[in-house]
């Protein structure tokens, strides 16, 4: 994992970020498969970090597998159970609505969480997640894929706030500690039913 001290424009802290905004050394980084951890920092929103990752698969090889929502359970070790509950289509909306079960360890005690999730989908570009109801006061997700070289640099962040009174910084502490191990098994897994690298 590497923290990525730069400073965080508008466009980078809704998961937007092109490759040429990244400084060399991170833009290296991401080639060797490092996970890039960006700081996210404003203590009058619930915690928030986004990660970069390269994946060495164009993204129409990665888009059919990250909305398999079933497979997030092998993508994130503590999501244990992921399912669409119904695609809705009205005349002006379109999305899924996604029901997660995880579990967490915090303060030497493990919890089970539960979430329903509003999904919105822009094809091969975006994932929107937004809370309905669950374990959490606020909860907000955005998957991006964008084209790097021969393969795809994936954004994901995640903001969230749970139920129970715990300080931000922890809140966040804890989210950069598992979120690169769970975007490296997330690349791990594409790669392998891709019979990639």
């Amino acid at each position: 994992m590497v923290n990525v001290a730069h400073s965080v424009d508008a466009s980078r802290s809704q998961g937007v970020v092109h490759l040429t905004q990244l400084p060399p050394h991170d833009q290296a980084a991401l080639w060797r498969g490092e996970v890039l951890v960006v700081p996210q920092p404003n203590p009058q929103e619930p915690a928030a970090v986004m990660a970069h990752m390269y994946v060495p698969l164009d993204r129409p090889h990665i888009w059919p597998q990250v909305t398999s929502y079933r497979c997030w359970t092998q993508f994130f070790p503590n999501i244990t159970h992921s399912e669409v509950l119904e695609s809705v289509k009205t005349a002006t909306h379109r999305y899924r609505r996604l029901y997660q079960v995880g579990c967490k360890g915090f303060m030497m005690m493990t919890a089970q969480v539960e979430i329903y999730l509003q999904v919105q989908e822009t094809t091969c570009e975006h994932i929107q997640f937004r809370l309905e109801r669950g374990t959490f006061s606020y909860f907000a997700a955005d998957l991006h894929l964008q084209d790097m070289g021969k393969g795809t640099l994936l954004t994901y962040r995640v903001q969230a706030a749970p139920t129970i009174p715990v300080p931000s910084f922890l809140v966040e502490q804890g989210m950069k500690t598992d979120l690169p191990g769970n975007m490296r098994q997330m690349r791990q897994v594409l790669c392998q039913r891709q019979g990639g690298v």
